[in-house]
């Protein structure tokens, strides 16, 4: 559960022996024994929940309902209150104590990083609609439409216009709904000149340049301008306006999330009002449904 509901009064090992009290002493012990193993808890069985950390706690939480042997795992999002290392230490924990037994997890989360880790079949659910499925690759890097695309983190999800179908390349070109900006984009069924698509676009898939760039295999390159930038963490975030430079008018741009280093950031200079070039491949513009 999200709320692991552990009996406060209880240690961790009394915990643990909750749900097997109708086992013997000794298969109970070996059972106990084997789970603190696996989940790396075993200097924790005198200590109550109040005594140890959120970490420690999930790992004794999970371990209570697996000691128990049980044919079926029902996960709601246990890992959503944890920092990032213990999750990867739990992910790796429930891994490896589920390759030696194979039984089916139903693991519900909203972290791309958990299907992936976790999944061998992804679901993703829509007002109690599945509107995707597949293993966590297909729906995760290559969504079909809207929802997983902004699941699996595209920051740029843009309406365009096709404006030409070149099948020889085996892409479309299309404008961006209310810009000037042209994208060519990977092909998709039934495409014809007038019609639209939706567009998904990572912000980490999008490469900067502070000068005009010359030689490359990228298709997409469009003269923007650096409009605001936030710090995330190991990221920086620019907003560029593509589409427009100093001394143009910005209204006919699109607005492009984009993410960087902050070592290219200096290095770069990217400041507000800073003249940027964006380079995308077609094959980083993922249409969707919408």
């Amino acid at each position: 559960f999200q709320q692991l509901a552990l009996f406060p009064h209880m240690t961790v090992g009394e915990n643990l022996r909750y749900g097997i009290a109708h086992l013997s002493a000794s298969e109970a012990g070996e059972r106990v024994e084997r789970i603190c193993q696996s989940f790396r808890i075993s200097a924790l069985l005198a200590r109550r929940p109040g005594e140890i950390s959120g970490g420690e706690r999930q790992r004794t939480a999970l371990a209570r309902a697996l000691v128990t042997n049980p044919g079926l795992l029902l996960l709601d999002e246990p890992l959503s209150a944890l920092d990032h290392r213990t999750q990867s230490l739990i992910i790796d924990d429930l891994r490896t104590w589920n390759a030696q037994r194979q039984i089916p997890i139903l693991y519900v989360t909203h972290a791309h990083r958990e299907a992936f880790a976790l999944g061998e079949r992804a679901l993703v659910l829509d007002a109690g609609r599945i509107v995707a499925t597949g293993t966590p690759q297909e729906v995760l890097d290559s969504p079909a439409s809207e929802l997983p695309a902004q699941l699996a983190g595209f920051e740029n999800i843009f309406d365009a216009e096709i404006r030409a179908l070149m099948p020889d390349a085996g892409t479309l070109l299309c404008r961006l709904r209310g810009t000037t900006v042209d994208l060519e984009v990977p092909v998709v069924p039934r495409a014809e000149t007038g019609g639209y698509v939706r567009l998904a676009i990572r912000a980490g898939d999008i490469l900067v340049a502070t000068a005009p760039p010359t030689g490359l295999s990228a298709r997409n390159i469009i003269a923007g301008q650096v409009q605001a930038r936030r710090d995330a963490g190991t990221t920086v975030a620019l907003d560029v306006i593509a589409g427009a430079t100093s001394g143009t008018d910005s209204s006919s741009g699109a607005l492009f999330e984009v993410h960087v280093t902050p070592h290219a950031c200096r290095a770069l200079d990217l400041r507000r009002e800073r003249d940027v070039w964006l380079v995308i491949k077609t094959h980083s513009c993922h249409p969707v449904a919408s």
